[in-house]
């Protein structure tokens, strides 16, 4: 169920930063408002999906799917360039999320004591 919940949390959050430059620098208040809904929504999934896997891990997969994701989003969709060493450096974020996932379970993981 964690894993679910992070997904949703990561597509809430490629929505909203899909949607970041038709706000216009936050001028266009629907769209706006998407966006921080967008946002709150995915950070809310991720406090729930850190209860369960570690955060470092969580985080890394938030991030990097995302960013592999909106990277994605901006080259089909919004006729944005990429290159080579973009390419490059989203292959070193993927690989550096599967190593951390290869590297097995954090020490101490859970809510402070008290």
């Amino acid at each position: 169920m964690p894993y679910v919940l992070l997904a949703g949390a990561i597509a809430a959050e490629v929505a909203a930063t899909s949607l970041l430059p038709r706000t216009l620098g936050f001028t266009r208040p629907g769209v706006s408002v998407l966006v921080v809904l967008g946002y709150a929504a995915s950070f809310f999934l991720l406090s729930q999906v850190v209860k369960t896997v570690p955060v470092g891990i969580a985080y890394a997969l938030w991030s990097a799917v995302g960013t592999l994701a909106v990277v994605s989003i901006g080259a089909v969709f919004l006729d944005q360039q990429v290159t080579g060493w973009q390419v490059a450096g989203i292959l070193l974020v993927v690989v550096g999320v599967v190593l951390l996932n290869l590297g097995g379970p954090t020490v101490g993981h859970g809510p402070p004591a008290g």
